[in-house]
């Protein structure tokens, strides 16, 4: 600890409660200060320390089953996230991925009944049922990317809201006056908030909301379904995702039709998919780091005082102007 304050140039007691995670150090030091321990080559002996503070220094990150498919990259890319932040605090993330029978039949996660961490993150909207067995849960636990007003469970989310509202105001910049919105509302909470940014922008410009254009892209178990288009259809889509946005300019595409020259799209996410599609889309990009740092420093917070409460915390998105959006006359 000496050798450390000398190079850091602080008192080996700051050292000692910071490689501790005690009270009285700020979160950047300490994180200074366990990178620089890191980089001089110490290592906790994580065996004895857990057996020494009775814990496990394991954080379990729970992914429901149908946001893990071969084509779904985006909650993986916040988990690896998580796992590098946790480790500035010498814990471990230990993915777990929630059954859609388990998630059903109300069981509890294996880490949680073999005591096998000290908090979980649950990353994924889970069922308003599900919701229930989480509250029952005797640990630390936080929602990531999504919340659920019933629930006294603090959760972190980037700001639906705000990004959806800014981006389909951009598009009435560009001229565009029918838009729709793709989404199940009925999904998850994320969907919705889009959807209510999307529609705050249609009332301030005085835009009428028509139900039509309102596009369905999943069923009740999350799974893509076929677009019904409207007879008459928009000059610009807002979706609420960009897989589902690739997947929209796709099925334009076969049928036919040029994005943007007949079709101006923009997503939300800013993930691979945002690239993928052709032109490249306009899209939110979601602060996936400060996501999971904001995760991991409220669930830390939550071990050291089990009554720790953050609430609902939002984390601004911005937009990324690429070539799926095509300006119109008014006329």
């Amino acid at each position: 600890m000496k050798d450390i304050a000398n190079k850091l140039g602080v008192s080996s007691v700051t050292v000692s409660k910071a490689l501790n995670d005690k009270e009285g150090v700020s979160d950047n030091l300490k994180i200074k200060i366990k990178k620089m321990a890191s980089d001089m080559g110490y290592r906790f002996n994580s065996a004895a320390k857990s057996i020494k503070d009775g814990l496990s220094y394991n954080i379990g990150v729970m992914i429901p089953h149908r946001f893990t498919g071969i084509n779904e990259s985006f909650y993986l890319h916040v988990y690896q996230e998580i796992a590098m932040y946790l480790e500035h605090y010498g814990y471990f993330g230990i993915l777990n991925i929630l059954s859609s029978e388990d998630e059903e039949q109300l069981n509890f996660p294996r880490v949680y009944n073999e005591n096998k961490v000290d908090g979980i993150i649950i990353l994924g909207q889970v069922s308003k049922k599900y919701i229930k067995t989480v509250q029952n849960m005797d640990l630390p636990k936080l929602f990531l990317d999504f919340y659920d007003e019933h629930a006294e469970i603090d959760s972190i989310i980037t700001d639906n809201f705000y990004g959806a509202y800014e981006i389909t105001n951009y598009l009435i910049r560009n001229g565009h006056r029918e838009i729709g919105y793709v989404g199940n509302l009925h999904s998850t909470s994320s969907i919705q908030d889009r959807f209510l940014g999307y529609y705050k922008s249609l009332l301030e410009h005085g835009l009428a909301y028509d139900e039509r254009l309102l596009l369905n892209d999943r069923d009740e178990h999350g799974t893509y379904i076929d677009f019904q288009f409207p007879e008459k259809m928009p000059t610009a889509f807002v979706c609420n995702c960009d897989q589902v946005a690739y997947n929209l300019c796709e099925k334009l595409t076969q049928l036919g039709y040029s994005i943007p020259q007949d079709f101006s799209i923009v997503g939300f996410d800013n993930d691979i998919y945002a690239t993928l599609t052709n032109p490249q889309l306009t899209t939110i990009e979601v602060d996936i780091q400060e996501m999971a740092r904001t995760a991991v420093k409220s669930i830390m917070d939550k071990i050291t005082n089990p009554h720790h409460r953050n609430g609902r915390v939002l984390v601004p998105g911005k937009i990324i102007y690429r070539d799926s959006v095509q300006p119109i006359s008014e006329s």
